[in-house]
């Protein structure tokens, strides 16, 4: 049952989610509120941020390392091999559909308005996946007190990465690296 629910969550997520790899984020927070609700809290957003941090410093896409991460964390290596596979199957479903007939209807402007359509969606789901990573990284909300709702250091380190990738444009490995050792240094 638990793959079953595995596939048909990311085969969902993987046919809804356009825009890319990062088009899946909101889809993972949402299923993290619904685990929340439920009671059964195997999955909060917390352990998302945690995700997107591992799978963004992974070789390959984005969506599958998510998706087979969040799988394994659920039902062992089967259960991300199931994630992964519920994740791409919609992309390759509507590939080949759409490899089939595109050509036929390629200047029909119904399908011409459904693309147009398309690319604010996805610019949306990205907008709600870089606004949820950096609330998720950047905000703590159980905080106990107000001046502790803003995390200092997170920032701090946001701001600088931030300025030093805008201006000398090095290798993003060499930031994330270096972010990586100022975490450790200053215990996050």
């Amino acid at each position: 049952m638990k793959l079953f629910f595995l596939f048909a969550n990311f085969f969902k997520i993987g046919l809804f989610s356009v825009g890319g790899g990062y088009a899946i984020i909101p889809f993972l927070f949402e299923m993290a509120d619904k685990s929340h609700a439920a009671g059964s809290g195997w999955l909060t957003r917390e352990m998302v941020g945690n995700m997107l941090a591992v799978a963004q410093s992974l070789p390959g896409a984005i969506g599958a390392n998510l998706s087979a991460y969040t799988g394994i964390h659920y039902g062992g290596v089967p259960a991300g091999f199931i994630a992964a596979f519920g994740l791409v199957a919609p992309a390759v479903i509507v590939i080949m559909i759409v490899a089939r007939t595109l050509k036929a209807f390629k200047g029909n402007t119904l399908v011409n308005s459904l693309f147009a359509g398309f690319r604010p969606a996805a610019a949306g789901l990205l907008s709600a996946a870089t606004l949820g990573a950096l609330s998720l990284s950047l905000w703590h909300a159980d905080a106990p007190v107000w001046y502790e709702y803003l995390r200092w250091k997170e920032t701090l380190i946001f701001i600088v990465s931030f300025f030093l990738i805008y201006k000398f444009k090095k290798h993003p490995i060499l930031y994330i690296a270096a972010a990586g050792v100022v975490g450790v240094v200053l215990k996050l």
